[in-house]
């Protein structure tokens, strides 16, 4: 639990430091990183989470109900972000009022803390076959560039650049404290199994909103790019190779 805390933690705090050497300009690189994060989280919620879940003693028409919760959660979520969970990038100051901007941080730990208890069960679903480690691959290869994207917002919103990086560290906590309040409920039996099944479909329907969200808007034009192609065939084979050997 501690090595995946400091895993969790360093990569968002890397991913949003990266904002201050980057050029803005450089948006395709960025685009890139967030299709292949984005192909990687939504094949392992296909291979690994949701026949998992559906392999469990729950009803499948419950699962499927928190499934659906959570995408349309995700969906209400982007009303407060505009989507900067999965990389919506604003190279020049807006309108926005600092009130907006902590509704974005809410929203965003908010996320992100449920990210970190879905890491704190790896054998819930069955005493063996379960890793945590794919998982654990797909959250940092999603954070990376949603915390990147999270500073470019903070950067044009707020001129303190304490307070951005203050925001950032409260960022970069919310998943490695999902993950001890997790195990901590865990420990102390708090939550009975199903109910940590209706909770991990909730957040498997968030993982299925942003990764088929960075896939429509990574090209808003609908022309085929074999980059962008090649990029998200990678993702899903790495994702394919995780599931097996990690």
């Amino acid at each position: 639990m501690i090595f995946n805390s400091i895993v969790l933690f360093i990569c968002a705090m890397v991913g949003g430091l990266l904002v201050y050497g980057l050029d803005k300009k450089e948006g395709i690189n960025i685009k890139l990183i967030l299709i292949f994060g984005g192909s990687y989280l939504f094949s392992i919620t296909i291979i690994h989470i949701l026949p998992e879940l559906y392999q469990s003693e729950a009803s499948g028409m419950s699962i499927g109900l928190f499934v659906l919760l959570g995408f349309f959660f995700q969906n209400f979520l982007e009303y407060f972000t505009s989507g900067v969970e999965h990389g919506h990038m604003h190279a020049h100051k807006h309108s926005h009022t600092s009130v907006a901007g902590y509704s974005l941080m809410i929203a965003l730990c908010l996320h992100a803390f449920l990210e970190g208890t879905f890491l704190a069960y790896p054998n819930i679903f069955h005493d063996h076959g379960s890793k945590s480690g794919s998982l654990l691959i797909g959250v940092v290869l999603h954070k990376i560039p949603a915390a990147l994207a999270l500073m470019s917002v903070l950067t044009c919103q707020f001129d303190n650049k304490k307070f951005q990086i203050f925001l950032l560290v409260l960022f970069s906590l919310a998943s490695p404290f999902g993950l001890i309040a997790g195990s901590y409920i865990k420990t102390i039996g708090f939550m009975e199994d199903a109910g940590l099944l209706f909770l991990f479909a909730f957040v498997g329907g968030n993982f299925l909103h942003i990764s088929t969200t960075i896939f429509i808007e990574s090209s808003p034009e609908h022309n085929w790019n074999f980059k962008r192609l090649l990029v998200s065939i990678g993702g899903a084979a790495v994702a394919v190779l995780a599931e097996m050997y990690v």
